[in-house]
């Protein structure tokens, strides 16, 4: 996980979405213990506060869970509920948009098609 100092998004936006690909690849995998605030504090030479904040945008969201005492830990249906979270975010950030210039530019849903197809090839 980097974190980009120079990039519009907030540093713990950075921080969650970090999390969250390291949990799509398998990097920490459901139900394993993920780093301390501490740790992603020292590690990225953040404020604690700004490591917290990011954290707890996944806990808000289900994705991470706290064993107090212990740790934050991954939530088994984590990888699910990502997912399902990406698609929605894939789809707001790039499908609305391509279908909107498609329209413009008097593209067909078949034409549309084909593009993406001869964009997988």
């Amino acid at each position: 996980m980097l974190i980009n100092f120079n990039d519009e998004r907030p540093i713990f936006i950075q921080i969650a979405e970090g999390i969250e690909d390291a949990i799509l690849s398998g990097a920490f995998k459901e139900e394993s213990q993920i780093p301390s605030i501490t740790e992603l504090s020292v590690n990225y030479r953040i404020n604690p506060a700004t490591a917290l904040k990011g954290i707890n945008l996944l806990v808000d969201e289900g994705i991470i869970y706290k064993k107090r005492g212990v740790g934050m830990f991954v939530t088994q249906g984590a990888v699910k509920l990502l997912k399902g979270k990406r698609k929605e975010q894939f789809f707001d950030n790039y499908v609305k948009n391509l279908i909107e210039e498609a329209i413009r530019l008097d593209i067909s849903k078949e034409e549309v098609i084909k593009l993406l197809e001869r964009g997988y090839e």
